[in-house]
């Protein structure tokens, strides 16, 4: 008889030791797998808005920090009632680090939620801004890499079967021409998407995003696109699949701009950058089109403008975050306290023209880690709460970049295969092993 899925949450997200948390995700895994749950790739859906079969949506790729089975349950209610399927669950690695989420736990949470919610169908999980550290790469440029390998070889394992790479810290915008700029950014790009597509399981083509401009710097162009696709593709071997979307900067930034008394400041995003860029995509790469980063923050009649400029992708983070915060149903002692904690160990952040309303905004998503197993034992009535008003929030998402309806799509074109086993053989992570890097929304 199978186990209670909340109770195998409760262990697997409670749990410090790695070997049981395999365990829990075998758990659901087996779960999932019997109720027609399963994760997948989004690459032939992609694949197909590439050849400009379908479009006029855009995918929700959401990050989720914190309460995440309670979060992915809400977001699996809204899929339901609008009969979505386009839509994915994605972390960064910076962020498995400071949330205290490892890939094992992730999707495991991510599945658990599709068995309480009685969803079938593929389940997208991916790997946000697996991030070549510009700093690191100067000084060990194999070491840097290799441990971005690593890392893609511990989520694939796990179940990501979609993955970001984020080169764009390489980019160098004093070298003279752009394909010199994007040259260090496209080789590597191209050595880490030929050895997922080494190491992907049997029957699954993983989805691999690219990026040409990192979040915070000066705007994407075509030029940028087309030197970056051009060296990609020459570097990339002879028949291997290459990335299917490609992440642009617009003009807005992770997080968002925080103002002294700890508002957001509006942002100009530039839409013409995603529609330019997401057309030259399909007609000359195939692309399924441009992704916009750092976008949870924005104001809300923005996000019914991607999919009317064809963004294949929006990624999504903060917002959600400051919701849980900010919530009338979240405890205010232990708001309290975790402020407290970060007052007392993220002092090193605190720049000297910080106000306290900037230093908390900043630093506040540091705390979810430590804080993780006191948040999950808060009242059922309370996390049910939270869910709700979150529920509301992904129900607008969804209207707004026009997903609903998408569970055909996705049925249509996206592989069911349901019965692959977790690839086992790859688990060689090592114990302690910290994850850190900057760069998610």
């Amino acid at each position: 008889m199978n186990r209670n899925i909340n109770e195998i949450v409760k262990e697997l997200v409670s749990s410090e030791n790695l070997p049981t948390k395999e365990k829990c995700l075998d758990e659901i895994w087996t779960q999932a797998v019997q109720k027609g749950i399963y994760p997948a790739s989004i690459q032939e859906l992609y694949e197909a808005r590439g050849q400009q079969k379908i479009g006029g949506f855009t995918v929700p790729a959401i990050n989720l920090r914190g309460l995440t089975y309670i979060l992915a349950r809400a977001i699996f209610r809204v899929a339901k009632k609008h009969n979505a399927g386009a839509f994915i669950f994605e972390i960064a690695k910076s962020e498995m680090g400071y949330t205290d989420q490892r890939p094992t736990e992730y999707v495991g949470v991510c599945l658990a939620a599709a068995i309480k919610e009685d969803y079938q169908g593929p389940v997208f999980i991916q790997g946000d801004h697996f991030q070549v550290n510009a700093k690191k790469y100067s000084q060990d440029p194999k070491g840097e890499v290799q441990g971005i390998k690593d890392f893609i070889k511990e989520s694939i394992a796990s179940g990501f079967y979609n993955i970001d790479i984020d080169t764009s810290t390489l980019v160098d915008l004093e070298k003279p021409s752009v394909k010199e700029q994007q040259k260090l950014n496209y080789e590597i790009c191209a050595e880490l998407t030929k050895y997922i597509r080494l190491i992907e399981p049997k029957g699954i083509t993983i989805s691999v995003g690219g990026e040409i401009g990192e979040v915070g710097s000066q705007n994407s162009t075509p030029e940028d696109l087309d030197a970056f696709m051009e060296g990609y593709l020459e570097t990339l071997p002879d028949g291997t699949k290459g990335i299917s979307k490609i992440s642009v900067q617009t003009g807005t930034s992770h997080g968002g701009v925080v103002l002294p008394d700890g508002n957001i400041a509006e942002v100009k995003l530039d839409f013409e950058v995603l529609r330019s860029i997401s057309e030259i995509g399909k007609e000359k790469y195939g692309l399924a089109g441009a992704v916009q980063h750092g976008a949870s923050t924005l104001p809300d009649e923005a996000f019914g403008k991607f999919p009317e400029v064809e963004t294949a992708e929006v990624h999504l983070a903060t917002g959600f975050q400051n919701m849980i915060y900010e919530s009338k149903h979240f405890p205010a002692d232990l708001r309290e306290k975790m402020y407290k904690w970060l007052q007392e160990n993220m002092q090193k952040e605190k720049k000297p023209n910080m106000t306290e309303e900037q230093f908390i905004y900043k630093t506040r998503k540091k705390a979810l880690g430590p804080f993780k197993r006191e948040m999950y034992n808060l009242s059922d009535e309370i996390l049910e709460s939270i869910g709700k008003e979150l529920e509301a929030k992904f129900d607008f998402l969804f209207n707004k970049l026009k997903v609903a309806g998408t569970k055909e799509l996705t049925e249509k074109y996206v592989s069911k295969v349901k019965d692959i086993p977790r690839e086992r053989d790859l688990m060689d992570i090592k114990k302690g092993d910290k994850m850190s890097a900057e760069g998610a929304d």
